[in-house]
């Protein structure tokens, strides 16, 4: 991990982040669908704003079926991510951008992760971002082969055993939650 704070401290790194269980609380069997369902993960907006110093670039990249599903709008789904990063820039953070995909899970769309386009449509928004230079954090083995896939190195958050034994050998680290990785940045950061 000490090797990989310095290389992030040298600069130009991207930091792609999954959402929900990530940043937020996820809802079981459910989808935060209002500003008022939106709740931080304890400390995830410190570790946004320890982030803001070490990364060049922060990207989110979420799958929100309940949009394909019908059970919420995608001005709906705007209303939650104006409010939270309005807290994280409130909190000393900062998200350069959020890339959603609406689309169901068994559509295989190109947009929706494990595929890559939502990372593709980053790159083309930020043409700095070089994947060999980012971080995928996430929750999920989705989140896993979406960074695999576009060779970042990647970032299991979950103290769940049943997803840290379904991603196998994908993540390269693996954190309880997304403050612990922040600060284990920090320690080996020069």
């Amino acid at each position: 991990m000490q090797q990989l704070a310095k290389m992030v401290s040298e600069g130009g790194w991207t930091l792609f982040l999954d959402r929900d269980g990530v940043i937020n609380q996820r809802i079981p069997n459910d989808y935060v669908k209002s500003p008022e369902q939106f709740v931080f993960n304890e400390e995830a907006e410190e570790a946004l704003k320890i982030f803001n110093r070490l990364f060049s670039r922060i990207i989110i990249v979420t799958n929100q079926q309940g949009i394909g599903r019908g059970l919420m709008t995608s001005a709906e789904l705007t209303r939650v991510h104006e409010k939270m990063i309005t807290d994280i820039e409130q909190a000393g953070g900062r998200v350069d951008r959020v890339y959603f995909s609406p689309d169901l899970k068994n559509t295989r769309s190109f947009t929706r992760k494990p595929s890559i386009g939502m990372g593709l449509k980053a790159r083309k928004d930020f043409p700095e971002i070089r994947f060999k230079k980012s971080i995928m954090a996430g929750d999920t083995f989705t989140d896993m082969l979406f960074g695999r896939r576009l060779d970042m190195i990647n970032v299991l958050i979950t103290e769940d055993p049943a997803e840290i034994k379904a991603s196998k050998e994908l993540p390269d680290f693996i954190f309880p939650d997304l403050i612990s990785f922040a600060r284990d940045l920090v320690v080996g950061y020069p």
